[in-house]
This record gives structure tokens, C-alpha cells and sequence, in this order.
């Protein structure tokens, strides 16, 4: 079941087109993953997603619902957390937590909530007073305690130092776990790799792929490097003529070959052949960094 439905959603300001036919489907219980480059129009598509802007074209549904139309129901359903997003400065975090919680009929106990997200030992401080970190977890636990169906997360983790970060992504895997449908707008590559189950990629407010990680990397044209410092010297001949290669350099002795997995096996097996070890050897695989960069080049030109 397409728990959210865009179908050929479009908005321009100025003038100016910002999301230009986006469509796409989000399961249930699917982590559904939107990149770009800045001004793409990701965070325009989600806020018409979340009933914040009213979209000049097109079809939004939120488990059925319009989410402009139907704003109240939907709001029932769906926990969001903005881009950017401010409190009044003396409100305390517990403050918060209970006011959010009373917008609510079936909530969640937020003092677990506050406790995975480190903020146990912050409920007394003035939201004026938090850092940008601990801003940020506020508004994380505030987009989950209503217990919602379904939850966007815009640039979820921005602000968060790394195992901050890390505790994030782990809270979000279980509440996926328990059924939860999460829309995640990132620029953290290592994020959208690890959490999503399939990726749009927007650019100039377009889809210009959408397909799972694994997937958008396979398009990637980012070869395969393997790199090492051979224990004795190689045929040039032999290293030459390997399959798939696209490039060697020899730097002082340290050589670094790039191709494909079949270059790789095919290394390892002249190794083997002619009985030479590879000392620091490295094997880095195409990411989804270069997929990314590879779908928007034009536009980061």
C-alpha cells in the first residue's frame, strides 16, 4: 500500500519552476530517501507533502488524505520535522515535550523518547539555552511523540556530531521496525546509504533517478580502485592488458588500478600466480557519492 502518493506535483515562485513533475510512491514501512543539490526543490516537495504549501499542480495523498484539504487529518498521521524550525526561547524541553504530547490522542510516553535521544539531563533548560545539536533531538522527539503513522525528516541529522548521528539513525531503524513510514531529506550520503530502502535523486526539480542504494550506485560511472605496493616488480605487459581497466599509476612504487570488480579479481589472481604479496593493500568501491555527483554534475558544474 503507497501510503504517500505524489503524482506530477509542481510549484514555482517568481516564476520560477521549483519542483517541475515530481512524482513518486512511498510504501508503508518503507524509509524513502530525497537528495539533491541545494535549491533542487526537495524541501518545497516535502512541505507540500506535510500540507505547509499549497502546490500550483499535481496530486498529493497522505494515507488517502490531501494533505491541504484534509490538514487537520493528516496531522493525526504525520510527524514532521523542518529544516528549520524555532520555540519561544523560555519554553523548557519538558515544557515542549508535554505540549506536544497534549496536541495528541494516542501518544507516546516521551520520557524514553527524550532518554534515546539525550535529552534526560536537559529538560530544564530553556530552549533558548540548548545548542544546535540538542535543538536539533528536540525537534526529532517532538516530529515522533505523537506517535505518528508517518514521519519526514528534513536534513535529519544536520548539526549532530558523529555519534550523535549514529544514535539517530538507530532510533530511526526501530521506529521503521515498528511500522512507521519515514520520508528523509538528506544531504549525508553515508545516511541515505544506510537508512533507505529507495532513493529519489531531484535535481532542477525533476526526478532524475529514483531507485534503491545499491542500485543508483550500480549506474554510477565511479570505477572500482584497488591500490597496494607490490613485494616485487609486476609485467607491465600483464598489468596492462587486465580486464575492464580503465587506469594505472605507478607512484614510487605504490601502484593504484582502476576498473571494475572483474579488475580487481583479476589483480588478485596475478598476485597469487606470480607470488608477490601486496602490502597495504585497499579496495574502494564506487559510492553513492558518485552516483550522486554523476546524477547532478551539470547542475554542480
Amino acid at each position: 500500500m503507497s501510503v504517500i502518493e505524489v503524482s506530477e506535483l509542481r510549484k514555482s515562485y517568481g516564476g520560477r519552476a521549483v519542483v517541475d513533475g515530481v512524482s513518486f510512491a512511498v510504501e508503508e514501512g518503507e524509509i524513502f530517501g530525497i537528495l539533491g543539490p541545494n535549491g533542487a526543490g526537495k524541501t518545497t516537495t516535502v512541505e507540500c507533502v506535510e500540507g505547509l504549501r499549497i502546490p500550483d499542480a499535481g496530486r498529493v495523498r497522505v494515507t488517502g488524505l490531501d494533505p491541504v484539504a484534509d490538514h487537520a487529518r493528516v496531522a493525526r498521521v504525520l510527524g514532521a520535522q523542518l529544516q528549520e524550525s524555532e520555540l519561544q526561547a523560555k519554553l523548557t524541553v519538558r515544557e515542549a515535550l508535554e505540549l506536544y504530547t497534549a496536541f495528541h490522542d494516542e501518544p507516546l510516553d516521551w520520557r524514553p523518547l527524550a532518554e534515546r535521544l539525550g535529552l534526560t539531563q536537559k529538560l530544564t533548560t530553556r530552549f533558548g539555552k540548548l545548542s544546535g545539536g540538542q535543538k536539533q533531538r528536540l525537534f526529532i522527539a517532538l516530529a515522533l511523540v505523537g506517535n505518528p503513522r508517518v514521519v519526514v525528516l528534513d536534513e535529519l541529522t544536520t548539526g549532530l556530531d558523529p555519534r550523535a548521528r549514529r544514535d539517530t539513525w538507530e532510533l530511526i531503524e526501530d521506529i521503521r521496525a515498528n511500522g512507521v513510514t519515514v520520508l528523509l531529506v538528506t544531504h549525508f550520503m553515508e545516511e541515505a546509504q544506510r537508512l533507505c530502502d529507495r532513493i529519489a535523486v531531484i535535481d532542477k526539480g525533476r526526478i532524475a533517478a529514483l531507485d534503491t542504494p545499491a542500485g543508483l550506485i550500480h549506474r554510477s560511472a565511479g570505477a572500482t580502485v584497488i591500490s597496494f605496493t607490490p613485494s616485487a616488480p609486476l609485467d607491465a605487459h600483464e598489468l596492462n592488458t587486465l580486464p575492464a581497466l580503465a587506469s594505472i599509476e605507478d607512484r614510487d612504487g605504490r601502484l593504484t588500478l582502476s576498473g571494475t570488480d572483474e579488475t580487481v579479481n583479476a589483480v588478485i589472481t596475478l598476485l597469487a600466480r606470480r607470488h608477490v604479496t601486496a602490502h597495504q593493500l585497499r579496495v574502494v568501491d564506487a559510492t553513492l557519492d558518485d552516483a550522486f555527483l554523476d546524477l547532478t554534475q551539470e547542475a554542480t558544474a
